[in-house]
């Protein structure tokens, strides 16, 4: 099956088979942001963002993404305005293993993209469906927000 797609603003083609998943086809393109995880959706580590919505990559078929546009932390993790976000979630670690982390920064990222102000339940629900296997699960929302209020005026 041939496809294309919007990977980090470059547009590519691709021939598939029917059943591989994004995440499969980002990984083998050497996007090792896209966290392999559980295959089910269970831990979001996999999370990419697919028309500026966070989504799990091993859930969602390749050719789904048709025509989309696809955001890995390869695009952003390393922006200037960024920087804050991300520190917020390595010092919550207890261990700072960072294999969460892209799929935080992509899952915070797209809330900002719809809610420029966010609350703490939608930071909360945001953030969800994300594991943390090495932190106590409950993310720092209070710091969230104030992070996210100062990266909006420099966004």
């Amino acid at each position: 099956m041939k496809l294309t797609l919007t990977i980090n603003n470059k547009k590519k083609s691709f021939d598939v088979p029917p059943n591989r998943t994004l995440m499969d086809l980002l990984r083998s393109q050497g996007f090792w942001s896209v966290r392999y995880g559980c295959e089910t959706g269970d831990c979001g580590n996999c999370a990419v963002s697919v028309d500026k919505r966070a989504v799990y990559s091993c859930r969602m078929l390749a050719a789904q993404a048709e025509g989309k546009s696809i955001e890995t932390f390869e695009r952003i993790g390393n922006k200037k305005e960024f920087q804050p976000l991300r520190q917020i979630f390595l010092e919550f670690g207890d261990i700072e293993c960072d294999y969460c982390i892209p799929a935080l920064v992509l899952a915070t990222r797209a809330l900002m993209e719809t809610r420029p102000d966010p609350t703490e339940d939608e930071i909360t629900d945001a953030l969800s469906g994300i594991s943390c296997r090495c932190s106590r699960q409950a993310y720092p929302v209070d710091e969230i927000r104030n992070v996210i209020r100062k990266m909006q005026g420099d966004w």
